[in-house]
């Protein structure tokens, strides 16, 4: 089965549908590439996919040892250059307080965040900065 099918809607705008779920997304170019900016761009996603997959991987270590996790927030920051265009930095403010992890705990989760599959997918050529507030 396909993961999701694009369709591209016209003046540079897509629809993403997920095949298992049928939820959509619409992607638009940005400004600054020919675009209205009215949705989220590819890039958009790809940084954003980021800091969504550290955090999903966080309720899942959470989950795998009982521990408890009751709030998580990023901002997300994508930085893009050209020749060629491409995103050259994300930046991610991670916001984990008020889970009451000790200290063991909290760097535990961070390993397992920072190893979650977006992370590991992610050319080596994109700076990845993360502040993390407790």
């Amino acid at each position: 089965m396909a993961t999701s099918r694009v369709k591209y809607l016209g003046d540079l705008r897509c629809e993403c549908t997920h095949e298992r779920s049928g939820t959509k997304i619409i992607t638009d170019a940005p400004i600054d590439n020919k675009g209205k900016g009215e949705a989220f761009s590819p890039t958009d996603l790809l940084a954003t996919s980021y800091a969504s997959c550290m955090i999903t991987i966080i309720g899942i270590h959470c989950n795998s040892y009982n521990l408890p996790f009751d709030h998580a927030e990023a901002t997300v920051v994508k930085t893009m250059v050209s020749g060629p265009r491409k995103v050259s930095a994300i930046d991610i403010e991670m916001d984990l307080s008020g889970n009451k992890w000790s200290e063991e705990e909290r760097e535990k989760v961070i390993i397992a965040a920072e190893a979650c599959p977006v992370a590991l997918s992610v050319s080596d050529g994109i700076a990845i900065n993360i502040n993390y507030k407790y």
